[in-house]
């Protein structure tokens, strides 16, 4: 059966979800090789880590864009259309490209139904896609791919990057990665590669060190933020960025928050070393791509009067950093607006959110397989002294017409997905 549009292609990806999380790269490595390994036509960054990967691949592509270069990106998940998970230079692949990949990807994927490792998943299938675009579909000079799930075992690693990134560790997907710290950290470090040069914004002394042994085992160059390279805070989005071979006073961020900070100086210790494999880049460059980096949904002021900011804060590691940026409007009012998976830890998330101050939190859900239940939600309410949202949508018309407060929406990018969608439309 060829796909003859694009709502039918879609379809089909979407309804891969059945075959639910497979990690592992036997699937991967069979349709690669079916289709003359596509993964090996181009240039990489690769990107891991439980929070910023998005922002610190934004920073990336910003900064190379300025300096003239066609960046492709692989991204997870889409907050306005399924087209933005594969972009040039943030324009989305066309719905034209996505129907001809289906077509010939499609064939590939039924017939590894038929043997024993079976049929690949939705991420799979979307990953080859990616590979596929920007090795015979359109040209690029270097791609950057963000990790689904993990690291060692996800569907991206199958390549051989230029630098290897990992942002942030927390506690995450343990269904998956373990239940502590270190079993987390080791499931990232799997996309180290010998030789390969990896910059870590990882924080914690025990992950730092396991890192640092492992890099050594594996005779490859590690940037660790506060011991290669430094962030100095000026206040707001402003920040000096100092490492042994550049200092630059003065940066700003497109993006809001001090995480943003550490996350654009992870970014700029990449395009360092990108600059010794022949990626020119300059400070001017890096200045300009820094300020115009923006990031749907991640801290995102979508309305005045009231103020309404959108933040996919999906996780502890997630919400802590949004405590952290609440702290640049102490004395406004807030109302939270908050909703989660059901297989995250939403009472601890709830806990942290309280510690905001003249902040009124409220929790909903939304239509999503995996979305709390309303039962659930009730529950979570009454349990936690906080306010039960029936219709998020009727509740945002009224404070949008009504409210004086800052309105701050967090908790599942698939929820801030939605609520971006209603908000704009």
């Amino acid at each position: 059966m060829d796909f003859k549009n694009y709502e039918s292609a879609i379809s089909w990806i979407h309804g891969t979800l059945r075959m639910g999380i497979k990690p592992g790269l036997q699937r991967m490595e069979w349709m690669l090789a079916k289709l003359d390994n596509p993964q090996n036509k181009n240039k990489w960054v690769h990107i891991a880590g439980t929070n910023g990967k998005g922002s610190t691949l934004t920073f990336i592509r910003n900064v190379l864009e300025n300096a003239g270069y066609r960046v492709g990106t692989f991204t997870s998940p889409y907050i306005e259309q399924f087209n933005e998970r594969i972009c040039i230079d943030g324009t989305p692949i066309s719905d034209e490209a996505i129907i001809s990949l289906c077509n010939q990807i499609k064939p590939l994927a039924d017939e590894l139904g038929n043997e024993s490792i079976g049929h690949p998943s939705e991420f799979e299938i979307i990953t080859v896609m990616m590979f596929l675009y920007f090795a015979e579909y359109a040209s690029i000079d270097i791609g950057i791919v963000e990790v689904g799930l993990g690291g060692r075992l996800d569907s991206t690693n199958v390549i051989t990057p230029l630098v290897s990134v990992i942002t942030t560790i927390g506690m995450d997907h343990m269904e998956f990665l373990g239940n502590t710290i270190e079993s987390i950290a080791s499931e990232k470090a799997g996309i180290m590669k010998p030789g390969v040069p990896v910059v870590s914004g990882v924080l914690q002394p025990e992950v730092r060190t396991l890192y640092k042994k492992r890099a050594d085992e594996m005779n490859l160059r590690i940037f660790q933020l506060e011991t290669n390279f430094h962030v100095e805070i000026l206040g707001g989005q402003q920040f000096n960025y100092l490492s042994s071979h550049t200092n630059i006073d003065s940066l700003e961020v497109g993006l809001i928050g001090d995480h943003q900070l550490n996350n654009a100086a992870v970014a700029i210790q990449t395009t360092e070393l990108l600059n010794q494999v022949g990626f020119t880049t300059t400070a001017e460059n890096i200045r300009i791509g820094l300020n115009n980096a923006r990031w749907p949904g991640r801290m995102e002021n979508v309305h005045e009067k009231p103020t309404i900011y959108l933040d996919g804060a999906h996780n502890m590691e997630g919400i802590k950093a949004l405590v952290n940026t609440t702290k640049r409007f102490p004395d406004q009012p807030v109302k939270l607006l908050f909703t989660a998976m059901r297989d995250k830890e939403f009472v601890d998330m709830v806990a942290l959110l309280k510690q905001i101050n003249h902040a009124d939190i409220y929790i909903t859900t939304f239509d999503y397989p995996r979305a709390l239940t309303k039962d659930e939600v009730q529950k979570i309410a009454i349990e936690n002294n906080i306010s039960v949202v029936p219709d998020w949508e009727e509740w945002l018309i009224s404070e949008r017409q009504n409210s004086d407060a800052i309105i701050l929406v967090t908790g599942s990018l698939y929820f801030i997905s939605e609520v971006r969608k209603f908000l704009l439309s």
